[in-house]
């Protein structure tokens, strides 16, 4: 019995020991661990950041506005009279030539004129002829002639006042252009100003937009400009700036300027909206990729990484921004080209915290 006692404490003995030495093991691991390669108390290495370069890049004053694109030339067809459609002489969406005719009104008493007048003129004709060969003769007075020459003549003019007005029956196109959607058929009674059908000339699409007073003496005709439209993303369309108005609105303190865009295969629509931008001025400063520039109120910051006693540091430095263009920020002071700062992550680090920059070899003025 004690044998066996002797046995259970022993074991008891034992296993205290294991335990003793695990932990004394995971004490040693960790302290090393702490120590770092060389053996030392301080610690190396820190969060790990991508790096990015202050750089030189070109950076441009922008205004940006919105207008409304509308054709060359655009028009909607109507009738100057109330009468009665009998043809219809286009289609929906077609491309017709300047006086090409659209819509046939009815001119039956237009026609009962034509009749009349070409009589009339038959008629004056005769008559003029045979006083002329009287005259010829000298058995009528020159006085005669010159009465049925002048009724001739009278005639002549009635017949192309009665043309004129069986033409005014026929609406044409007043320019070449594309003809919109119509509801119109032959048999529809149509009156003063009701639209028959919509024309545009859309092979250039002109847009207003107000241009701020404090740059008309910057901006000139023929200078260049891009938009942009819902419909197609970023695709940017290249114009230049046709004319400006030479009055300023008292109101806006901006003054009209219309722009000109090219449109082959008629992508702009009128009506489309359009967001207008227009650069001038170019400069070249420092800049830094926007995911290294943090905001805080009404100022700014990046973290620059600067050489510790333990290895690279990073730094918070108050900096002055300026214009965001193409992803890049311009940094008017704080940080000079050439510079090292953390190109992201930027919430997850503390002023003075040491860090490790992965890779090497990064590119001027991105982040990597």
């Amino acid at each position: 019995m004690i044998k066996r006692h002797f046995f259970l404490v022993a074991a008891a003995i034992l296993l205290a020991l294991m335990v003793v030495a695990a932990v004394v093991k995971v004490a040693t691991s960790d302290d090393k661990s702490a120590q770092g390669p060389g053996g030392g108390g301080g610690r190396r290495g820190g969060q790990q950041v991508s790096e990015a370069v202050v750089a030189q890049r070109p950076f441009s004053d922008q205004i940006r506005v919105l207008g409304v694109a509308r054709g060359q030339r655009s028009v909607n067809v109507t009738s100057s009279t109330t009468e009665l459609i009998t043809r219809v002489l286009f289609t929906d969406g077609q491309f017709v030539s300047a006086g090409a005719p659209l819509v046939e009104l009815q001119a039956r008493e237009e026609d009962a004129a034509i009749i009349e007048a070409r009589a009339n003129l038959n008629q004056a004709q005769r008559e003029y002829d045979r006083y002329k060969a009287l005259a010829d003769r000298g058995v009528a007075p020159h006085v005669m002639l010159e009465q049925a020459e002048t009724g001739l003549e009278t005639a002549r003019a009635s017949l192309q006042a009665a043309q004129a007005r069986r033409g005014d029956r026929v609406i044409r196109a007043p320019f070449a252009g594309r003809m919109g959607l119509t509801s119109v058929t032959p048999g529809t009674l149509i009156n003063p100003g009701a639209v028959i059908a919509t024309l545009d000339d859309t092979s250039t699409i002109r847009v207003d937009f107000p241009l701020p007073e404090r740059y008309l003496n910057v901006l000139k005709a023929g200078a260049a400009i891009t938009a942009t439209a819902d419909a197609y993303g970023d695709a940017p369309f290249q114009g230049r700036i046709a004319l400006i108005d030479t009055r300023v609105n008292e109101a806006t303190r901006a003054a009209t300027a219309r722009a000109e865009f090219p449109n082959p295969g008629g992508r702009i629509r009128p009506g489309m909206m359009l967001r207008v931008a227009v650069q001038q001025g170019q400069r070249q400063t420092a800049a830094a990729p926007e995911s290294a520039v943090q905001y805080e109120g009404a100022g700014a910051f990046v973290y620059r990484i600067a050489p510790g006693q333990n290895g690279s540091t990073a730094q918070r430095v108050e900096v002055e921004t300026g214009a965001v263009e193409n992803g890049f920020v311009e940094i008017l002071s704080g940080v000079e080209p050439g510079e090292r700062i953390v190109g992201s992550g930027l919430n997850r680090i503390q002023p003075g915290a040491p860090v490790s920059v992965a890779g090497a070899g990064r590119k001027a003025g991105a982040a990597q």
